[in-house]
């Protein structure tokens, strides 16, 4: 990552939406796998998103350059969100810190990102709190059972049932990830015109707000409540059955 360290100057860490909200209408196929990339389906095969984290973030080096690759392309190439660029090749802001958590969904080689999202603790500095606090009427929610979801993104290129799995797989892991570390709740800033499809999800979330229009474009804050039941509800819905989170038992990523 040495490469990357400096940003060129100009944008900001700003636009706030996590594209589409955490998930988007598409083609839906039964099982974990998809064919297309190789994630694979097989019943017994390793749940393919991994948690990044300091402890390992070296050995994700690759596929952390590919996420911030990837944003770069989505969220300023094609969304045209004013922000920062690296290297004139990567989307890096000031919460990709060394202590970040992120959510990196594999192919089945475990080599290639082919989608991932990133996960900030509330108790610290974080997107919502630090600079869109005014979405919030009764003030920003924070807490160490309360993490942030921003940066979701997708690999350019991908079919768009593909895509869709892979958003499905960010989806459940971020539930696993909430369970394994007694994470109650989520907060986000997505489009209004996404809200319905985050809410038809079946995601139990509650705005924090008044929308606000920001570059022509009305954006809300919400709160996502999380629990066992809206794992079981989301994998039955989607057919998608066992993990989709491989954990690392040696070290706990939210007290490291």
């Amino acid at each position: 990552m040495q490469a990357i360290q400096t940003a060129q100057k100009g944008g900001h860490a700003g636009s706030p939406c996590v594209t589409g909200g955490i998930a988007h209408s598409g083609i839906a196929t039964s099982g974990i796998g998809i064919s297309g990339n190789g994630i694979s389906s097989s019943a017994g095969a390793a749940a393919p998103t991994r948690l990044v984290a300091r402890h390992n973030r070296d050995v994700f080096s690759v596929q952390r350059l590919e996420m911030h690759a990837a944003r770069k392309q989505v969220f300023v190439d094609q969304l045209r969100w004013d922000l920062a660029i690296t290297d004139n090749a990567y989307e890096i802001d000031e919460y990709d810190r060394d202590d970040s958590l992120y959510l990196i969904v594999l192919d089945a080689a475990g080599a290639v990102h082919l989608g991932s999202v990133r996960l900030l603790p509330t108790d610290g500095p974080h997107l919502l709190g630090d600079k869109f606090a005014r979405l919030c009427a009764a003030g920003v929610p924070r807490g160490p059972d309360i993490f942030e979801i921003t940066r979701l993104v997708t690999r350019p290129g991908l079919s768009r049932s593909e895509a869709t799995r892979v958003r499905r797989l960010l989806s459940l892991a971020i539930i696993e990830f909430a369970l394994a570390h007694r994470v109650k709740h989520f907060t986000m800033m997505t489009h209004m015109a996404y809200l319905a499809s985050v809410i038809a999800v079946g995601w139990d979330c509650e705005p924090l707000g008044m929308p606000e229009e920001m570059d022509g474009v009305a954006v809300a804050a919400l709160r996502i409540d999380v629990d066992a039941a809206t794992l079981a509800r989301l994998q039955s819905q989607w057919n998608m059955v066992g993990p989709a989170l491989a954990f690392d038992l040696t070290q706990s990523a939210v007290t490291d």
